[in-house]
C-alpha cells in the first residue's frame, strides 16, 4: 500500500547549485579571515578598540609567554598574515596551518577558566576548527588559489596542514617553557 503525501514536493534546484559550496567557502573565508585579521590588528596597532602592541606584549609576559615582545608580536602577525591569506584564498592549507598553530597556543593560554568560563578557550577552539576545516576543503573557486598550479586541497594537504600546525604549536609551547 502506498500513501500520497498531502504536502507536494517543492523543486528547489537552481543553475547556481554547482557553485553553492564555493559561495559558502567565500563567505566563510572573508568573514573568518577578516575577523582574525582585525583581531591581530587589535594586538599590533590598537585598532578596533584593541590594546596595542605594548599592552599585548605585557599581557603575553603575564601569561608566561616570555619574552612578551617576541610572542605578543608573533601572535599579532600570525593572526594578520593568516587572516589575510584566508580572505584572499591564497596558499590556503598554509594559511590554515598558521591560524591553527596560533589557536593551539591560544587554547593553552586560556585553558584555566575552562571551555565556557570568562576568558575561556571557546573562541580559540572555534577559530582553530574553522582553520582546520579550510585546510581540508581548500578555498573554493572564488579565491586566488583556484585553478592555479599551487592550488592545494583534500585529505593529504589538510592532514599536512594540521600536522604542521601541531608541530609549530608544540614548538612555540616548548619555547615558552624554555625561555
Amino acid at each position: 500500500m502506498t500513501t500520497k503525501s498531502a504536502v507536494p514536493k517543492i523543486e528547489t534546484t537552481s543553475p547556481l547549485d554547482a557553485i553553492a559550496s564555493d559561495i559558502g567557502l567565500l563567505i566563510l573565508r572573508v568573514v573568518f579571515g577578516g575577523l582574525l585579521t582585525a583581531h591581530g590588528a587589535q594586538k599590533l596597532f590598537g585598532w578596533f578598540s584593541g590594546y596595542g602592541l605594548e599592552a599585548t606584549q605585557m599581557s603575553f609576559d603575564q601569561m608566561g609567554y616570555n619574552p612578551g615582545e617576541l610572542f605578543g608580536t608573533l601572535a599579532g602577525l600570525t593572526e594578520i598574515v593568516g587572516g589575510l591569506m584566508l580572505v584572499l584564498g591564497v596558499l590556503t592549507p598554509l594559511a590554515a596551518a598558521i591560524v591553527l598553530g596560533t589557536m593551539l597556543n591560544a587554547i593553552n593560554a586560556t585553558w584555566g577558566p575552562g571551555l565556557f568560563g570568562q576568558g575561556g578557550w571557546e573562541m580559540a577552539l572555534l577559530f582553530g576548527t574553522v582553520a582546520a576545516t579550510l585546510a581540508f576543503t581548500g578555498s573554493g573557486k572564488f579565491s586566488l588559489d583556484a585553478g592555479r598550479p599551487w592550488e592545494r586541497k583534500g585529505f593529504v594537504w589538510g592532514a599536512g596542514a594540521v600536522a604542521l600546525a601541531v608541530a609549530t604549536g608544540i614548538f612555540t609551547l616548548i619555547l615558552k617553557w624554555v625561555l
